[in-house]
C-alpha cells in the first residue's frame, strides 16, 4: 500500500504461501515496488517488526539512502499489550499485570461479540442495518477496539 497527500492506494499483492519469507525475499519485493513507483517517490517503508522484516528494511536502507524502514507502531503496541496482559508475566511483574489485566478481558469480550455477529447471516444483517461501518475481520487488537468504539451506538 502507498500513502501520499491524495490518500491511500493499494499497489500490489503477492501470494507468498509457497515461498520462504526470508529477508532477501521481502527486500526483493520491497525493491520491486520502490522501482515501480520510483525511489524519489518513497520516503519510508513500514512493516511488522519481526526479525526478517527488520533485516529486509535494513537492506533497503543500505541500497536506498533516502528511504527509511520503520516498524509498525500498531504491531509494536499489540505485542506490548500481549506481553503486559499475559498471565505468564504475572509472576515477574504482578503490579503491571494487576493494573493492565482488564485489557485482556475487554479484548476477549470484543472478540466474542465480533465472532457472534459475523458467525450468523441474520445477526450480520441486523448489524449492517444499524451501522454504516463494517466489522473488520482481520484487524489488530487496537484497531478492533477503536472500531468497536465507533460502532458503539449501532451495537
Amino acid at each position: 500500500m502507498a500513502i501520499n497527500e491524495s490518500g491511500l492506494m493499494f499497489l500490489k499483492l503477492i501470494d507468498a504461501s509457497d515461498d520462504v519469507k526470508d529477508k532477501d525475499f521481502i527486500a526483493r519485493h520491497m525493491r520491486d515496488v520502490i522501482m515501480e513507483v520510483g525511489p524519489n517517490n518513497v520516503v519510508q517503508i513500514i512493516t511488522d517488526n519481526t526479525v526478517v522484516c527488520k533485516a529486509a528494511g535494513m537492506l533497503i536502507e543500505v541500497e536506498f539512502l533516502s528511504i527509511y524502514w520503520t516498524p509498525c507502531v500498531v504491531h509494536t503496541l499489540n505485542l506490548a499489550l500481549k506481553n503486559i496482559c499475559a498471565s505468564k508475566n504475572m509472576e515477574r511483574n504482578s503490579v503491571a499485570y494487576e493494573q493492565c489485566s482488564w485489557i485482556s478481558q475487554i479484548v476477549d469480550d470484543a472478540t466474542f461479540i465480533k465472532n457472534f455477529i459475523v458467525g450468523h447471516s441474520m445477526r450480520i444483517s441486523m448489524f449492517n442495518r444499524f451501522n454504516s461501518l463494517k466489522l473488520l475481520s482481520v484487524a489488530s487488537t487496537i484497531v478492533m477496539l477503536k472500531r468497536f468504539k465507533s460502532l458503539k451506538k449501532g451495537l
